[in-house]
């Protein structure tokens, strides 16, 4: 898989468990990675400041700083796209870690097929597209400068709720979004917690994309977390 100048794209792993380095350098490698290691926050920090990678695959529990605090440090300069890669399972840890910037999170033990799956969509999408005009996927374009959205060709009206909602998904395709980050975006910083005013806002959405389809298949539904959009393009 090469970018589009013919180079290989470069994936920095920050863990500290050896065999796992070695498990997904192999694994990488074999997938036309190029592959830098690092066993610390620290020195996974530097790496990513010295050689930027176009994806960092983090494990939290590491010897000399949490993974949490470590993306902190990373996103306060960088978008490069982190795939969370970690044994802890706990639904706030993962909410946890997309909040403080991951685009996904994948837990170990992990099947290479899924986590090479997630490392494409995350580097497909290593900036937010808010210079671009118009999205198209599938059937669906959505002109975020005229604010008109359509499907198969037809114009469908989308309350501004809606529009606001859909516009958040289509610049962030592919990337896990909670249901906290959403609300805040959405309808402000106090209103992190009406996740029963989402849940009814997608559901209208979802039905005005796909009024044929008894299962949504542009919006995902990450339970407990939040919501993915599908990139069909």
């Amino acid at each position: 898989m090469s970018d589009s100048r013919g180079l290989k794209p470069t994936a920095l792993i920050i863990d500290d468990e050896q065999q796992i380095r070695r498990l997904l350098h192999t694994c990488l490698e074999a997938n036309d990675y190029k592959v830098v290691e690092a066993s610390t926050g620290e020195e996974g920090i530097y790496e990513a400041a010295q050689r930027p990678p176009d994806v960092i695959i983090l494990d939290l529990g590491l010897p000399d700083m949490d993974g949490a605090s470590v993306l902190k440090r990373l996103r306060q300069w960088s978008n490069i796209p982190v795939v969370v890669l970690s044994v802890r399972e706990r639904e706030e840890e993962m909410i946890a870690a997309l909040d403080n910037g991951a685009n996904d999170y994948v837990t170990k033990p992990f099947r290479t097929g899924e986590l090479l799956a997630r490392l494409r969509v995350a580097q497909r999408h290593k900036q937010p597209s808010l210079g671009s005009h118009i999205f198209k996927s599938g059937g669906l374009e959505v002109d975020l400068t005229a604010r008109v959205v359509k499907v198969n060709g037809t114009e469908i009206k989308l309350t501004p709720i809606e529009y606001s909602l859909l516009s958040l998904f289509v610049r962030y395709p592919g990337r896990v979004l909670t249901h906290q980050q959403i609300l805040k975006e959405v309808w402000g910083p106090n209103s992190t917690e009406h996740t029963d005013y989402l849940r009814v806002h997608i559901a209208h959405l979802r039905q005005k994309l796909e009024p044929q389809s008894s299962r949504s298949t542009f919006l995902k539904t990450e339970p407990g977390i939040g919501y993915r959009f599908t990139d069909k393009d």
